[in-house]
Formats: structure tokens, C-alpha cells, sequence
């Protein structure tokens, strides 16, 4: 079993930056994928940023290219989401989860194991 917690979310100027955290206890192992998701009310959860734990390699959906940065600290278990000149549409609930087998990598049904959010606000 795998749990993940995320933290660092809050409000913020636009053109202002956040750095999220998601620790995960039990383990996850060197393979499989951790992806960054957010959602806001009444539109579907959308990926944003994904790294694989084996190699690294890092995905990003284009509105977010060039300002987000998906980075792991292996040793600690731990995926974070540096956002910086974030927009007011970057305004959400940001979501990390965890896959054993990557893949689709954009799909949530990918994901097994979901933390419980933590709520990014971007203000004029």
C-alpha cells in the first residue's frame, strides 16, 4: 500500500511561484511514474507534469512548459512540483499520483495511488 501526501499549495500572486511536495510512504519502488494533476469544479482532472522514477525523464502538457518543473528525491521518497510565473488558470486542486507501470501517462486510470490534494489559488 502506498499513500501519498501533498503540501505546499496556497494563494498567490500571478507571476508568483509554489513549490509543491508529495511524500509517499510504503514503497514505490525505482520503477513506475509519479504525475502531477489538477482540477478545477466541474471540468476533469488534468495531468500537467510526470517524471519516471527510473530514468527521470520528464513529460509536461504544453500550458505548463517552461514554468513547471517536476524534479524526485528518491532517497526521500518524494516528487515535487516547482511552479513559477503561474497564470490565474493555473488555479486548481493539485493532485500527485503514483503508477507502477506508467503508460498512459495523461490518463488517470493509469494511477493507483492518489494523494488528497492541496488547493493552488492565482490572484490578479
Amino acid at each position: 500500500q502506498v499513500q501519498l501526501v501533498e503540501s505546499g499549495g496556497g494563494s498567490v500572486q500571478a507571476g508568483g511561484s509554489l513549490r509543491l511536495s508529495c511524500a509517499a510512504s510504503g514503497s514505490t519502488g525505482s520503477s513506475g511514474c509519479w504525475g502531477w494533476f489538477r482540477q478545477v469544479p466541474g471540468k476533469e482532472r488534468e495531468g500537467v507534469a510526470v517524471i519516471y522514477s527510473g530514468g527521470g525523464d520528464t513529460y509536461y502538457r504544453d500550458p505548463v512548459k517552461g514554468r513547471f518543473t517536476v524534479s524526485r528525491d528518491n532517497a526521500k521518497n518524494t516528487v515535487f512540483l516547482q511552479m513559477n510565473s503561474l497564470k490565474l488558470e493555473d488555479t486548481g486542486m493539485y493532485y500527485c499520483a503514483w503508477s507502477s507501470s506508467g503508460g498512459f501517462i495523461w490518463k488517470t486510470m493509469t494511477y493507483k495511488y492518489w494523494g488528497q490534494g492541496t488547493q493552488v489559488t492565482v490572484s490578479s
